[in-house]
């Protein structure tokens, strides 16, 4: 296992140095991206805004109070997604086997690499200068011999990391780590483990499994091995989407059927252009409906044609969605979303047998590829509440 070469890449505030590159004007200055509503929360903090304790995850109202002077910008997702098809070409012009974890980060397998491209080391710098040289953007890469060092190993020196765990450093870089950083002790186990006093990994390495075992049960060996590094997970290429879907969590409760609908449409748009784009059709349809109460329903129906037509979507997702109504009709919502599942690979093109809604999706795809994806909608779209 020693003789693996792994990278984990992870580009550095991701959507916020894309709004950066974007506005020359941002540069070196606090942004925060994310929702901007009374209940948003934020996505991506620049370098930048850090020093004032504001992170990912954290409520955007208590972002606003820690730090009131950074600028803060809505997600543009499409954006983001164009970007990182422009990074992760230049992780497959190093290797095929990409494992991606998100839009910004992802683990590369360069074993058979070195003998194109040379040493671990000379891999991971070329892939930092790649990036920045087609993108303008930075990334942190750790470098080490299995998955779950080389993923430390991109945290250790952020942002704009280079960092190398060989087998001989492993353990000395490992044992003072505190406990939390092995992957699966969360916030519920983690407390646990401080109660026996084992605060690091290194501690946990030399405790007993005896001890450990009623804390951790059947993966007590498994974390002991992590705190050893051991870790013979292999890098798993893209495989394909069991799910697609889209969602959005609403500043305020609606109650209003026009508004919900006119989200439902836009959700189920913005699904079925990504069927469209990875040439898949869905046999299946559900929408996710969440109330003010917190209590969250989900319908699904399966259809005898698969689609990826947003027409068809929308019909799917409308009757679903107009069965929940009939049951809760003046409950406020809180969140909607459309998903599809059950893909099969779409057939070719047939010019002559394609449908009007297909040629209308066509046309709105193509309108949407060069001029953004706001630049045209379904009228119902419009009714949408901001």
């Amino acid at each position: 296992m020693s003789k693996r070469s792994i990278i984990h890449v992870d580009m550095d505030a991701f959507y916020a140095s894309v709004e950066q590159l974007d506005k020359p004007e941002l540069r070196g200055k606090a942004v925060v991206v994310g929702g901007l509503g009374p209940r948003g929360v934020v996505s991506t903090a620049s370098y930048e805004a850090r020093p004032f304790g504001v992170h990912s995850a954290m409520p955007m109202a208590q972002a606003r109070r820690l730090c009131p002077q950074a600028v803060y910008l809505a997600p543009r997702a499409s954006r983001y997604r164009e970007v990182s098809n422009q990074v992760f070409a230049a992780f497959h012009n190093i290797t095929p086997l990409v494992e991606g974890l998100s839009l910004d980060e992802a683990f590369l397998d360069v074993t058979a690499s070195r003998k194109l491209f040379g040493a671990l080391e000379a891999i991971g710098r070329k892939l930092k200068q790649d990036i920045h040289a087609a993108i303008g953007l930075k990334a942190s890469v750790g470098m080490a011999h299995n998955k779950f060092l080389a993923k430390l190993a991109s945290d250790a020196d952020k942002p704009d990391g280079l960092v190398h765990i060989t087998p001989e450093k492993a353990q000395a870089f490992l044992d003072p780590m505190p406990i939390g950083r092995l992957w699966g002790i969360g916030g519920k186990t983690e407390p646990k483990l401080r109660a026996l006093g084992i605060l690091t990994i290194g501690q946990l390495r030399l405790a007993d499994g005896g001890l450990l075992r009623p804390i951790l049960g059947n993966r007590t060996e498994h974390f002991m091995r992590l705190a050893r590094g051991i870790d013979e997970r292999e890098v798993e290429p893209a495989r394909p989407d069991k799910s697609i879907s889209g969602e959005v969590t609403f500043d305020y409760d609606i109650v209003a059927r026009e508004e919900l609908l006119s989200e439902l449409q836009h959700q189920a748009d913005r699904v079925a252009r990504r069927l469209r784009k990875q040439h898949l059709l869905a046999r299946t349809v559900s929408v996710k409906i969440r109330d003010s109460g917190f209590r969250t329903a989900t319908r699904s129906k399966t259809m005898i044609a698969a689609s990826n037509s947003s027409a068809t979507i929308y019909r799917m997702a409308r009757a679903l969605f107009e069965a929940w109504r009939a049951e809760h009709r003046a409950t406020p919502v809180r969140l909607i979303g459309v998903g599809t599942s059950n893909f099969e690979d779409e057939p070719g093109p047939v010019k002559e047998r394609e449908s009007r809604d297909r040629r209308l999706d066509t046309v709105l795809d193509v309108i949407r590829d060069r001029f953004g994806e706001d630049r045209i909608a379904h009228g119902q779209v419009l009714r949408r509440k901001r």
